[in-house]
């Protein structure tokens, strides 16, 4: 398998939706780095006071599946007040094709 196609097979989706506010970014990003998550790419739109974010990150040195991320995500969305969603690269993908 080349670099290139093993580095797709371990990319994952997170998108955070909510009310911005301080330490959004930051949350995401201490969960990933604790993981050994990689952060591959990061776009965010303000909405008036709403955040809507989605981030590329890559999972292959990582320790923890995918199904804890999420669960782990979760938890830190709720104590900020925001939405955080998580899902392999292939389930993103096939849930917005056209």
């Amino acid at each position: 398998m080349s670099s290139t196609n093993k580095q797709k097979k371990n990319r994952i989706i997170i998108t955070v939706l909510g009310p911005d506010k301080v330490g959004l970014i930051s949350g995401v990003a201490k969960i990933l780095s604790k993981n050994n998550i990689n952060i591959l790419d990061i776009s965010q739109s303000i909405l008036q006071e709403f955040l809507a974010m989605i981030l590329v990150a890559d999972m292959e040195r990582s320790y923890i599946d995918v199904s804890s991320l999420k669960k782990e995500l979760e938890v830190k969305g709720e104590e900020l007040g925001v939405r955080i969603d998580t899902q392999h690269e292939d389930v993103f993908n096939y849930m917005h094709r056209i």
